[in-house]
């Protein structure tokens, strides 16, 4: 890339709110909110709910700077997707993905990087990455690739898309990646889920497409992160920051499902008696708010290790073991006010329901599972030695 073209893409006007700033954040957040109901309804994002997610900064906050972006922190998309995932998780979702596939993007050869970020860095990307669908084998120029993949979520509201495919003429089908623009592939409205309903995690089809080794990498290499001088959130393996990037969503609907559970609490009864001045009730409120504060309190140290602190496998099994427990404590905190609360409190098309949902759904998601992250502790554990005999 020319010093001419680094000027030109530098000098492409940024989103409204810049950088994730705190305000842009806060209109994201508001607008999400605001669009809930319809965005549930349609089963994906308003327009004005992704309008304001890129202007608030979330696409480009990974993006490497010579194309405009801003390698940002963890810690920095963390907080931001909490505080729209208290207007909708949802919302917070997509746009923490958005976020992710960039820092994945970024390890892409040079010229693939440039076919995406050369009009700028705000391109929305989505992915299915997992599990490896489709096939790639060896043509001309690059790689014919072709097949279906389940769970992309945020695509109707996306430019570009990373797939993943094994390549089917290696003896052990090592699982590769590609980047593709959004309109070569044919989206299928399959997502009808309940929680995390406006994600919009559709199927995709690609018919043979050739894709150029430009814009493709080996899974293994990008889940590895790039350890050769760039900027630190592109040396990360994926494991360091991915689980708690996946949590963010779920604190913001958490910390709002525990607003909403304390308004009626508050609230009198036609006896003129509160929920809140029941022991069981006090109880059950300080438990799950302590299991929230906790869980948030765990994954922004668990994003501070991954901004700052030694890459090393202990690092990123501590950080896996954190947001596979801390999302289970959230769940554990929202699914015991859900329980109870009021009749009325739990209806279908109520707030608490869809932030219940919600978070229950997060926390089932399969980079979260407990038992894989479990033993990545343990022999990471045992790698450096664990128990003091003496």
């Amino acid at each position: 890339m020319t010093d001419a073209e680094i000027r030109r893409v530098r000098a492409t006007p940024r989103g409204q709110g810049g950088a994730l700033s705190p305000e842009a954040v806060r209109r994201a957040a508001d607008t999400a909110r605001q669009d809930s109901r319809e965005a549930q309804r349609e089963r994906r994002l308003t327009p004005g709910t992704v309008a304001a997610l890129e202007a608030a900064g979330f696409a480009r906050h990974f993006v490497p700077r010579r194309w405009g972006g801003e390698e940002g922190t963890f810690g920095e998309v963390f907080g931001a997707a909490v505080a729209v995932g208290e207007g909708c998780a949802s919302a917070a979702w997509c746009a923490v993905l958005w976020a992710a596939h960039g820092r994945f993007a970024s390890l892409l050869p040079e010229e693939g990087q440039k076919e995406i970020w050369g009009e700028g860095p705000d391109v929305r990307i989505a992915a299915a990455l997992m599990p490896r669908s489709g096939s790639a084998s060896r043509a001309p120029g690059g790689w014919l690739l072709h097949g279906e993949w389940d769970l992309a979520s945020g695509v109707d509201g996306a430019h570009w898309i990373l797939l993943v495919a094994p390549e089917v003429t290696e003896p052990d089908r090592p699982a590769r990646l590609f980047a593709l623009p959004r309109s070569l592939v044919t989206v299928h409205d399959t997502w009808n889920a309940t929680g995390l309903r406006a994600t919009g995690s559709n199927t995709v089809v690609l018919d043979a497409t050739v894709v150029p080794d430009t814009r493709s990498i080996r899974l293994a290499e990008l889940l590895a992160g790039d350890a050769t001088g760039v900027p630190r959130c592109h040396a990360a393996p994926a494991h360091l920051a991915g689980g708690l990037m996946f949590c963010a969503p779920a604190v913001g609907a958490a910390r709002r499902a525990l607003a909403v559970w304390t308004r009626w609490a508050k609230a009198a009864t036609p006896g003129d008696v509160r929920p809140l001045d029941r022991p069981s009730v006090q109880e059950r409120l300080a438990r799950s708010a302590a299991e929230i504060d906790a869980a948030e309190l765990m994954l922004r140290t668990a994003a501070q290790r991954a901004d700052t602190e030694p890459i090393t496998p202990e690092a990123v099994a501590v950080n896996r073991r954190d947001a596979a427990v801390a999302v289970d404590w959230l769940a554990t905190a929202v699914d015991r006010l859900f329980r109870t609360g009021g009749a009325h409190l739990r209806d279908a098309d109520g707030e608490l329901h869809r932030h219940w949902t919600d978070v229950l759904t997060v926390a089932s998601h399969g980079a979260l599972r407990l038992e894989p992250a479990a033993e990545a502790f343990a022999r990471a554990l045992d790698t450096v030695g664990g128990t003091d005999d003496a």
